[in-house]
């Protein structure tokens, strides 16, 4: 495996006498204000000494809030009091959902979507995370000094929460809210006052999002099969033959990665490029950073600036709720995260004995599955609330399911329970705000092997010395190959084989088949830094969700665990895309200027160029006009052939290109198959004698004729904002899988505009950040703007500037601060 020249590592706590229990997840009793041993903390920082807190926070051009204090349970309290006035419902909701009191406020049977993975109605939701309230986890992780937040990051939790509660007094509580989505609504003022435990439960909760989350519905609704069913085994040896054999009729590869959560067709993901001293204009790092997320819901960014004069200042955007930057930068390192391609839990399959479908094998002996009653309150037809009892069932490993779809069926021979790695810890917080105070890339990755909270995303950064970093040093359970050879079951064997995700035996979950632990791990049970992917390199990295593998075309990484991703595997049009902006700039050959490096200005032009990779590919050689003659296109043809390929508002002929693409065959669209020797290459050439790619065509023109859409419609007619409370602006960027880099999407879009794709994903918190001889030039644009409260005045400005393709120049320093001052005022806490 290939180790990484000169970054530091932090101190680990593997090798401490602490090692946390996990029987210590499952029955918590210690309060939720214990406190964990952090030593290096300067308590003098932590909360004011007078126990008042106070902020000044300055909103510039665009209403990015600039927050100033003193200590960190101040500057939380000024995060959450300017979140509060620019998303309160947002976070209200995400709250509620942490709660499981959603049934009560709007029925058991309305869906909750978070836009990503978590697709459930509000029964299933609340009966998960309230048998994780009772279950106290969250509790019990507060408690725990290996697996629980340092002292910075609680302070942080308290003063957000208090800010956010000092806004609703300030406003006379949901009286004075003015935002239609909870305007008058007695569910938010349910919520006062916020505690701190309400947000660590939704930290929690979007902890589980790649994991747990993707299979509420499955674990709330599994039920033990019953005597009667099909397949029963009739004595002990036909169990064991069942349990012993794989499944004959298997799902395709596609429809199996839908089930887990990492659907192709509709991936949750970003790009991001880090570039290095030797491609640079400047000779210094610069990083281009586009995170693909909802624009709404509980995954909405929202950007802010958080100083502590001489000791902090790190600016950027988080997600609603989160009392630190995520995506950012500080004044001598840069970074953003994309999506990683490695699994967050094994499902551990265990034997049942005949006909008793509730009793399963162990090394020890037998075992009842754990039987959870949970109690829900719900609101009924008629507006008044009652009590619903749901059961959910538990192994020592987690939850059980029931998800036939992916392989993992409760049959009367065997079930499956989720060991979850997110689900063991609460250190996701602390590795922001640990990133946030480092100087180099190299120091930025020891603060993430230190705490071992990144959750599901890799990192991309670039520092003031030229260095640039590629990183999934995630949270990823330790199953190492050998122990999926060793120790998955057949129908483990198919997982690896079509997912990777292995299915791992049960029987011995708690002996040779437990996961591993790594001498240089944070906490048992994870890999450690020399088990994970890195590179450090002086021209450039690169990853739009495609695994560690290729981070520049110049660098292979190999040997790890197939757990975290794929190696030697294809690479999607859009990382391809990625790459092109690079190699084609340095080239010479995207006709930007001479060849050799990349200013700032062409970094940032690599995010509106709006290539589509895919059609790139296509027209060499004429096949796609090929393909569209065959289809008997007629005056479609005629538009494709003058389309400028790409997807800007004024592109006329992007609809028809995107409709047939959204269509073609997975298997037989290219006569050129991928080359692990040549991935930045192929695949490539059309296909166009394959019959199923001109039906491609032929049904894609006939979809658009049928919704009375022209075929030389521009773009932006066609494409418009979609997101709640947006007026139809017009957008620019297309889908991920034609190989466009600037992503926007249309999913679930909460609009009644009649338009072919009102957008309600995509491209969110972008950044172009450039470090100079002077300081930070940062260009941000937050396509959805900074306020979801439609009434607020910021709610839809960065929005026009998205569509007319421009930029945000983000203050950094107080000077700047000061000459794009809109508003000033301090918030001082009133109790």
């Amino acid at each position: 495996m290939m180790g990484i020249s000169g970054i530091r590592r932090g101190r680990t706590l593997a090798g401490a006498a602490v090692v946390a229990s996990l029987s210590l997840l499952a029955t918590a009793t210690p309060t939720a204000d214990a406190i964990a041993a952090e030593p290096d903390a300067d308590s003098s920082l932590l909360a004011p000494a007078n126990g008042v807190h106070k902020a000044t926070i300055t909103r510039t051009s665009h209403g990015i809030p600039h927050i100033v204090a003193n200590d960190y349970e101040s500057l939380g309290f000024g995060q959450g009091y300017a979140t509060a006035e620019d998303s309160l419902c947002v976070l209200a909701d995400t709250l509620l959902t942490a709660r499981g009191e959603r049934s009560r406020w709007f029925g058991p049977d309305a869906r909750y979507s978070d836009q990503v993975t978590l697709n459930a109605t509000n029964l299933q939701t609340d009966t998960l995370f309230t048998d994780i309230r009772n279950r106290q986890v969250v509790e019990g992780l507060l408690a725990d000094p290996v697996r629980g937040p340092g002292q910075e990051a609680r302070a942080l939790v308290r003063g957000y929460t208090a800010g956010v509660n000092d806004y609703l007094e300030s406003i006379d509580g949901v009286d004075g809210v003015e935002d239609p989505a909870c305007a008058g609504g007695d569910w938010v003022e349910s919520l006062r006052p916020m505690k701190p435990i309400d947000l660590w439960y939704g930290t929690y909760a979007a902890n589980l999002l790649a994991s747990t989350g993707v299979f509420v519905p499955q674990i709330v609704d599994a039920d033990p099969p019953s005597v009667g069913d099909l397949g029963l085994p009739l004595s002990a040896d036909e169990g064991a033959a069942r349990f012993a054999s794989p499944p004959e009729d298997l799902p395709s590869k596609e429809a199996l990665m839908a089930g887990l959560g990492k659907d192709p067709d509709s991936p949750f993901g970003s790009n991001a490029t880090a570039l290095g001293s030797e491609v640079t204009s400047t000779g210094k790092g610069m990083i281009l950073g586009n995170p693909h997320f909802p624009w709404r819901g509980r995954y909405r960014f929202t950007q802010s600036h958080l100083t502590i004069p001489g000791v902090y200042d790190v600016a950027g955007a988080g997600l609603i709720g989160s009392p630190v930057v995520n995506i950012g930068w500080n004044k001598n390192v840069a970074w953003s995260h994309t999506v990683s391609t490695a699994y967050r839990f094994t499902p551990y399959e265990y034997r049942l004995i005949p006909g008793s479908p509730t009793t399963y094998l162990t090394r020890e002996g037998t075992r009842e599955l754990e039987r959870r009653a949970v109690e829900v309150t719900v609101r009924g037809s008629d507006g008044e609330t009652h009590t619903v009892t749901e059961e959910i069932y538990r192994t020592d490993q987690g939850y059980v399911l029931d998800a036939p779809e992916v392989l993992m069926g409760w049959t009367p021979a065997s079930v499956f329970a989720l060991r979850d790695a997110n689900a063991e810890h609460l250190r996701t917080i602390d590795v922001f705000h640990e990133m946030a105070k480092t100087d180099n890339v190299h120091d930025l990755l020891a603060a993430q092997d230190e705490s071992a909270g990144m959750p599901w995303v890799n990192t991309i950064a670039a520092d003031r010395a030229g260095n640039a970093l590629y990183a999934d040093h995630s949270v990823v359970p330790n199953v190492p190959d050998e122990l999926v050879r060793k120790c998955a079951t057949p129908i483990g064997q198919v997982l690896v084989r079509l997912a990777g995700l292995p299915a791992l035996d049960g029987t011995r979950a708690q002996d040779d088949c437990a996961w591993r632990s790594d001498p240089d791990a944070s906490r048992p049970g994870i890999f450690g830094p020399s088990n994970l992917p890195a590179t450090v390199r002086k021209d450039w990295v690169a990853n739009a969700n495609d695994s560690y593998w290729l981070p520049n075309p110049a660098e292979r990484l190999e040997g790890f665990a197939r757990i975290i991703g794929c190696e030697k595997c294809e690479r999607s049009l859009r990382t391809r895309m990625v790459y092109r902006y690079v190699l084609d700039r340095i080239e010479g050959s995207d006709g930007l200027g001479e060849p050799g490096t990349v200013s700032h200005e062409q970094l940032k032009g690599f995010e509106h160029a709006n290539r589509v990779f895919g059609a790139e590919l296509s027209r060499a050689g004429g096949d796609l006009q090929e393909v569209c003659a065959a289809a008997d296109g007629g005056e479609a043809c005629d538009v494709l052939a003058a389309w400028d390929g790409r997807t800007n508002i004024d592109s006329v002929g992007a609809h028809i290109f995107r409709e047939f693409f959204a269509r073609v065959p997975a298997d037989g669209l290219w006569q050129q198959p991928f080359d692990a020797a040549r991935p930045i290459e192929t695949p490539r050439d059309l296909n166009q004698l394959n019959p199923q790619v001109t039906a491609a065509m032929r049904d894609a023109l006939s979809h658009l004729e049928k919704e009375g859409v022209p075929f030389d419609a521009a773009l932006g007619d066609l494409q418009v904002s979609g997101d709640e409370g947006a007026p139809a602006i017009p957008i620019g960027g297309g889908e991920g899988f034609t190989g466009n880099a600037n992503v926007v999407s249309s999913r679930d879009a909460a609009t009644n505009l009649q338009r072919l794709y009102p957008i309600s994903y995509g491209s969110s918190h972008i950044q172009a950040v450039a470090f100079t001889r002077d300081g930070v030039d940062a260009s941000t644009i937050l396509t959805y703007g900074q306020a979801a409260d439609p009434t607020r005045p910021f709610s839809a400005d960065q929005t026009e500037l998205f569509s007319q393709e421009r930029w945000v120049s983000f203050p950094f320093t107080q000077e700047q601060i000061r000459s794009d001052n809109v508003r000033k005022y301090t918030v001082v806490s009133r109790r």
